[in-house]
């Protein structure tokens, strides 16, 4: 199970750093000015992919350890939280203060799923665009700790 799931997690990683791939043109372009309507439309549709591809990750090893996964209204909430606390079944995969950084994403696809793209503002994207890959960066660095750490009670 430990190995199927380090390969599970490496697909997810290989995934995100091909959607930054794809979106590098614009990263860069946006890193030095204002994005448009409709490059602010696809940087919201990035934003949401990574906060995707970031809580698959989150499900692959709740699921893989055998942890129950959340199941009410609050389920990705919960699920993030989850990653920062030890189980029975394995150690914390996320310091508290990533899972902070993460919510901030969690909490844009939120915004993603119910808003008009054309109500979108990047004042208030701005910091989550330019700081995914960093965040991606930080995420594998645990993602690295965590496995390093080995299956708990192994």
């Amino acid at each position: 199970m430990w190995d199927s799931l380090q390969e599970q997690v490496a697909l997810e990683r290989r995934r995100l750093h091909r959607l930054f791939s794809v979106y590098r043109p614009l990263l860069e372009k946006c890193a030095a000015s204002a994005p448009d309507d409709i490059e602010l439309s696809a940087l919201s549709a990035m934003l949401h992919s990574f906060y995707n591809g970031m809580e698959n990750i989150f499900k692959r090893v709740t699921l893989e350890l055998g942890d129950p996964m959340p199941g009410d209204e609050s389920w990705h909430k919960e699920l993030l939280d989850s990653m920062a606390d030890a189980t029975g079944n394995r150690n914390a995969v996320l310091s508290p203060q990533l899972r902070g950084r993460l919510k901030e994403y969690m909490e844009f696809r939120h915004v993603f799923r119910h808003a008009y793209t054309f109500d979108l503002r990047w004042d208030r994207m701005k910091t989550l665009v330019l700081g995914c890959e960093d965040t991606l960066k930080l995420v594998e660095d645990e993602l690295d700790r965590f496995f390093r750490s080995g299956p708990k009670g192994g």
